[in-house]
């Protein structure tokens, strides 16, 4: 067995270790990993995560529901979620009636994780975009980089490298929120073409209108659900997020 994948043995053998002790102390919380596209579609992303967010839930004891049919967005259906993920989303995927049901759901103390382009995701609905954090502006050619993780006290970053060097798809950002709890920036003199100098975010929390709301730009490809460090990052996400509920 070689190194990486002794490593993410180890990774996934760990949290089902753990989570026995706790089997039966409350109800399993249940998540929807929501991944509709109507703009550009980052496939092998989507598949490779929609399998292993599954897995996290079966190693972690939670619960996942996926889809790309957006009619799950009614009132009654979503009180079943602790929080919904919006995986790698593009264009507009909601109407205005899902809108609001979705939006109930967050004001009701909801949780929502944004992964990679969802970002990209809602631009006529300013309040989708202020609950995400930031609209996507554009991005490089994918390339090697070095993200500093300048919050460890977050469970979706403790166990991150202050420097930590990854290849993935950069996103500059058209607009990001005032309200956000900065976890991860990355160096732009590290690669080429960055567009907000030395205050470039890459993930971050924030409360937001009675839920709870994290995003990561992370996740470009499956090559990044291929690595323990970004299948730790998501975990301790998920499990940010569904902590309101």
């Amino acid at each position: 067995m070689n190194k990486f994948k002794s490593s993410l043995f180890l990774f996934l053998l760990l949290p089902a270790v753990v989570s026995l002790s706790g089997y039966n102390v409350q109800k399993q919380k249940k998540i929807l990993v929501f991944s509709k596209t109507a703009g550009f579609r980052h496939t092998s992303s989507i598949e490779a995560g929609k399998k292993w967010i599954i897995e996290l839930g079966k190693r972690n004891r939670f619960g996942v529901d996926t889809t790309e049919n957006a009619d799950v967005y009614t009132a009654e259906n979503l009180q079943q979620y602790a929080a919904v993920v919006f995986l790698c989303t593009t264009g507009n995927v909601l109407n205005e009636q899902q809108q609001q049901a979705f939006k109930q759901f967050i004001q009701g103390g909801g949780g929502y994780l944004g992964l990679h382009s969802s970002a990209d995701t809602e631009y006529d609905w300013p309040w989708f975009g202020e609950l995400n954090g930031a609209y996507f502006k554009n991005h490089p050619r994918p390339q090697e980089a070095v993200f500093n993780v300048v919050d460890t006290t977050n469970i979706a970053t403790a166990h991150l490298p202050k420097a930590w060097k990854r290849f993935d798809e950069l996103y500059n950002f058209k607009w990001i929120g005032t309200d956000l709890h900065m976890l991860i920036t990355i160096d732009e003199s590290t690669y080429t073409g960055g567009g907000h100098g030395d205050n470039h975010p890459m993930a971050w929390y924030h409360d937001f209108d009675g839920g709870r709301s994290f995003y990561t730009a992370l996740g470009h490809d499956n090559k990044s659900w291929e690595d323990p460090l970004y299948l730790q990052h998501v975990l301790g996400a998920i499990k940010y997020v569904m902590a309101t509920k």
